[in-house]
């Protein structure tokens, strides 16, 4: 029986989140203008979209190295270093005199992205209390989402300063979100203990981690949510809205913007749910809802209905996002994990990789409810996974079974 009252969080955990916040705030700046500045060489639209794709890349592949990283030499030091890698990339990128330049910065961007990724998510784990890690995840999920949101809108603004200046904003904001963590976590007991050191604590491989039913049913989990919510969702959806409903860039983007309204009405509650209610409920409910709304998404007569459905499916995401961190915190739980939580960030990565290149293979060669319905069907599939495992929050009970 799990206490339902809620429990202090540390500072620790709102450093976290305001640099989380910092780092999505900036990126929302800086995204919509990378492939128009890389338009400024005179490259080919393949060419600029590219930029795009080499970060992802470069994320996915230097996943491992970055969980050794984190092994090796700590969380702290890890998000420090990895931060401030992105961080004069970027910097370094406003100044990029040709596209092989920029190329190779958003490169490397995507090498520390990576190491401040699985560092952040490490030291989430390492200072979330173990029955509020569901409110952890969802408080760092609102963080990122109201980052995103915010970013476009601080975009416009900056952009009208020059294609370099968003590249500049987001170099101050990396700045100012390592400083922020680095400052807060300096003397902190709870973050402050390094491999190697006298006290270091117990690790857990990532064969250890296959061994855990969950874990493997959160890999398929998040690979799945990669795929549909990074890929599918970004990629796909804005194609449909011009092809199927003739809207333009404009109106694409209010039907994003309802799936991050409906994100973020269920965002706190879910958190909230995963400690009371458990994660298995939230994931399962969540995983089926998102497999429902992507099914007839593509029936959608018109961009209100659209809409309505994205706002539901936004919901869905809710559900799923932090019960999916909250499963990692339990079965990582006060062990040091870099290469289990690395595993977690590439697999997640994949989807987002593939999702988009397949789903649009998919819609050249038999339509856009093929897509759709595909997606669909491996969301129901992940659904399944976590319907036959036990709930994660058994995991916290040291003599508890993992695969029950």
């Amino acid at each position: 029986m799990h206490d339902s009252a809620p429990q202090k969080l540390p500072f620790e955990v709102w450093a976290l989140v305001a640099g989380g916040f910092t780092v999505a705030l900036g990126y929302g700046v800086v995204a919509p203008a990378i492939p128009q500045f890389a338009l400024e060489f005179g490259v080919s639209a393949f060419a600029a979209s590219a930029i795009v794709s080499a970060f992802a890349l470069m994320r996915l592949l230097s996943a491992p190295l970055a969980g050794w990283i984190v092994g090796r030499f700590g969380e702290r030091r890890t998000y420090s270093t990895g931060i401030l890698i992105v961080a004069l990339s970027t910097g370094a990128a406003a100044l990029a005199m040709d596209y092989t330049q920029f190329v190779i910065l958003r490169g490397l961007g995507g090498v520390g992205s990576t190491m401040f990724t699985v560092a952040a998510t490490a030291l989430l784990i390492k200072v979330s209390p173990p029955l509020a890690r569901g409110r952890v995840a969802s408080l760092n999920a609102a963080g990122f989402l109201l980052g995103g949101l915010l970013g476009p809108v601080f975009g416009g603004i900056v952009a009208s300063f020059g294609l370099r200046a968003p590249f500049v904003f987001y170099f101050i904001t990396l700045v100012a979100a390592a400083t922020v963590v680095a400052v807060a976590l300096r003397r902190s007991q709870m973050a402050k203990v390094i491999a190697g050191s006298p006290d270091a604590r117990e690790a857990i491989s990532l064969a250890q981690a296959l061994g855990v039913s969950q874990y493997r049913s959160l890999l398929a989990s998040v690979f799945t949510f990669g795929w549909a919510s990074y890929g599918v969702r970004v990629s796909v959806i804005p194609i449909f809205v011009a092809v199927a409903l003739g809207g333009d860039a404009a109106v694409a983007a209010w039907v994003l913007a309802a799936y991050a309204a409906g994100n973020a009405v269920l965002i706190f509650p879910s958190g909230r749910w995963n400690d009371t209610v458990g994660r298995k409920p939230m994931l399962v409910i969540g995983m089926f809802v998102l497999a429902a709304t992507y099914l007839v998404f593509p029936a959608s007569p018109s961009v209100w209905v659209a809409i309505g459905v994205m706002f539901v499916a936004g919901a869905g995401s809710a559900l799923v996002n932090p019960g999916q961190q909250a499963v990692l915190a339990d079965v990582v739980g006060l062990r040091r994990g870099g290469n289990v939580v690395a595993a977690y960030s590439m697999t997640s990565d994949l989807g987002g990789v593939l999702g988009p290149l397949i789903a649009g293979a998919i819609v050249d060669a038999a339509g856009f409810g093929w897509a759709f319905g595909v997606t669909a069907a491996i969301l129901a599939l992940a659904g399944v996974a976590w319907l036959i495992v036990p709930d994660s929050r058994r995991l916290q009970r040291p003599s508890a079974d993992a695969d029950g």
